[in-house]
């Protein structure tokens, strides 16, 4: 169990769980519904150890590269980590993202659905999934279009056998986030889907009034991160 001292070393991870509850009040939900994914990409494990402490368990990554470089060491000291892969995932990645992460939630392409279905058959190993859709059809961000997301809901989940658990969007910046989260929401609904991924620092009490259950936040628990070095 975390201590108090280990609670008040991560500040901004308590600030974003009071956030939660506040907003989960508000919308007439308990805290309990809500997940919290630390965003942890480009921090180093010194920097999530003390969220670690605090008694934060559930990660998100963006590439699959980082995350095997990171979460390795830390699964030995902390077995109970839930990891997801929030950012794209290329298809010569699969292997490798399949046996590192423990739920998928940037699932967006046809071929990358088929091929994701068949490495999860050969390890046999139990991956949620989530779909991401493209709310704001934007030709640079990755996403299934909202008109085709009923149809490739049913591929993923009746022909190619996925354990599709919701939906996933990231809101273009200049726009109104609630009108996409509102869109996510009526399309998991009319597909049965309970889980919705949604909602970053700056948007995560909208989304939660929308009916999130995943939230993705990173920069308010974390601060700036720091810049990226391609090596």
């Amino acid at each position: 169990m975390p201590t108090q001292n280990n609670i008040l070393s991560a500040p901004g991870l308590a600030e974003v769980r009071a956030r939660i509850d506040v907003a989960g009040k508000k919308a007439g939900r308990t805290a309990d519904g809500v997940c919290l994914v630390a965003v942890s990409k480009t921090h180093a494990v010194e920097q999530i150890h003390p969220i670690l402490e605090a008694g934060q368990r559930v990660f998100g990554e963006n590439r699959v590269q980082e995350a095997e470089q990171k979460w390795p060491e830390l699964r030995e000291s902390y077995p109970d980590i839930t990891l997801h892969l929030i950012g794209p995932l290329q298809t010569n990645k699969i292997k490798q993202a399949v046996a590192v992460f423990d739920v998928i939630e940037s699932v967006d392409r046809e071929k990358l659905a088929r091929a994701l279905a068949g490495e999860i058959a050969r390890t046999g190993k139990n991956l949620p999934v989530f779909i991401q859709i493209n709310t704001g059809e934007e030709p640079q961000k990755a996403g299934i279009l909202p008109r085709e997301g009923d149809a490739f809901i049913q591929l993923c989940r009746d022909e190619l056998g996925l354990d599709v658990r919701g939906l996933m969007c990231i809101p273009p910046a200049d726009e109104e986030p609630a009108l996409h989260f509102a869109l996510l929401a009526k399309i998991a609904a009319r597909n049965g889907l309970a889980a919705l991924s949604m909602g970053m620092s700056g948007d995560f009490e909208t989304a939660i009034q929308f009916g999130a259950t995943h939230v993705r936040v990173g920069t308010a628990i974390f601060g700036t991160r720091p810049p990226i070095h391609e090596v």
